[in-house]
């Protein structure tokens, strides 16, 4: 079978590193891809919002499963655009359709699925430019610090936490009156904080029986021991230690069991991915937010360490039976370092020549912001270039894998965290 991924990242790469795998796979295409998808994939220069054109070329190739790595096409509606048109309904599809990927469209629309449904989340309320004196009020009734959420689509970078009531209410004022985070900021969700440990949870969906994925936990911030600016993520580990047998049997019950079903009692179709953020506070689990496709890094270290026919699973949740599958785990961890340019998050340049990327044997090098030159040579071309995973029997042997990698790659100004996994 040919399979088509959107996206260009990481996450794709990591996708189509384990699609490559599978005994069944045909040709593979990555739109638009990167220098590192170039190797297994032929990639087609196309935006992965030109469903048209994403259409044709799917036709054109025999594509018989497209697997969309990134959360916009998925809201902009691109499964609805595929069903809608009937030259392509034969095509699978693992992405949820546009009421689906709400969850993580917009923030106002996931915390009222989740209190519908009973699903252990922080309080709440959320207030459009109407109601910025009751935003206002309702900060007052919170103990610091502070959260707010754009609603929308923010690219990661929508979510403010405050220890000043002050700087609150001019974070509030900015988002909902002089469009910070433009449309996106349009609705504020204000919510209490919570204070615990995160991690994330990966389940894959046919709409009614559903597969738990390797947990894993990334590290957001640019600075080690957590601080500094937000980032898109700096590395990953999974599995998440404190994630034994009785806590994940309290997310299936208390989140993943009531979300499906949820999803199934509104007559929401859902056929793909949800990454559940979490929170563990005290000994419970509490959502801090959904995503309807996988995360990244997260997905270099949980992809490497399932065993089963990545094929197979996909084909299997696009045409209803993941039940009869198997999803087989390997019982390593897996460990990823991101390798990002000089200035990321802030502005960075582009452009600079990776090297010692054939010196790897030890670890999967995926790539994320890169592109190739005419004669072959890698470039930087994101603020994170490249997520270094490897195995080992803890995360602790893993990590060590990883940074002994990293010290043969090179490029001007990279930067990467040396402590990701200090705090398990």
């Amino acid at each position: 079978m040919n399979v088509m991924v959107l996206g260009s990242g990481g996450r794709e790469h990591a996708l189509l590193w384990k699609l490559h795998q599978s005994k069944q796979i045909g040709k593979l295409y990555a739109v638009p891809g990167n220098a590192g998808t170039a190797a297994l994939a032929k990639n087609l220069p196309l935006s992965v919002e030109d469903f048209e054109a994403i259409g044709n070329a799917a036709l054109e190739n025999e594509i018989g499963l497209i697997l969309v790595g990134p959360e916009v096409p998925l809201v902009q509606g691109f499964r609805d655009f595929v069903e809608a048109r009937e030259e392509l309904r034969h095509i699978g599809i693992v992405g949820p359709a546009k009421v689906g990927a709400m969850l993580e469209g917009s923030k106002d629309y996931a915390k009222a699925f989740m209190s519908r449904h009973n699903i252990p989340t922080a309080a709440y309320r959320s207030f459009g430019p109407e109601d910025l004196e009751a935003g206002y009020a309702f900060l007052e009734t919170l103990t610091p610090p502070y959260v707010l959420k754009a609603d929308g689509l923010a690219a990661g970078k929508g979510v403010l936490i405050l220890d000043s009531l002050a700087e609150a209410r001019e974070e509030l004022k900015a988002m909902l009156l002089e469009a910070k985070f433009g449309a996106a900021s349009a609705r504020v969700v204000i919510e209490e904080f919570l204070s615990g440990i995160e991690l994330s949870c990966f389940v894959l969906t046919d709409g009614n029986s559903y597969k738990i994925l390797p947990t894993a936990k990334d590290y957001k911030r640019i600075g080690e021991g957590d601080t500094g600016l937000n980032t898109g993520g700096m590395g990953a580990v999974s599995p998440v230690p404190f994630a034994d047998a009785g806590f994940m049997q309290k997310i299936e019950e208390r989140i993943i069991i009531p979300t499906v079903e949820g999803l199934k009692q509104e007559n929401i179709p859902y056929v793909g991915f949800i990454f559940i953020g979490l929170i563990k506070v005290g000994d419970d689990p509490y959502v801090i937010e959904y995503n309807v496709r996988m995360g990244d890094p997260e997905t270099e270290v949980v992809i490497p360490r399932i065993a089963s026919d990545f094929l197979e699973l996909m084909q299997a949740t696009a045409n209803g039976t993941l039940h009869k599958t198997t999803l087989e785990v390997s019982p390593e961890a897996a460990t990823t370092v991101v390798m990002v340019s000089g200035g990321y998050p802030g502005s960075y340049a582009k452009g600079h020549e990776i090297l010692g990327l054939g010196n790897t044997s030890d670890s999967v090098v995926f790539h994320a912001g890169t592109q190739a030159g005419p004669d072959g040579s890698v470039h930087t071309s994101g603020g994170r270039v490249l997520a270094v995973t490897s195995y080992g029997q803890d995360f602790k042997e893993a990590l060590k894998t990883s940074y002994k990698t990293i010290e043969g790659i090179q490029f001007q100004d990279a930067n990467f965290r040396k402590d990701i996994g200090f705090d398990l």
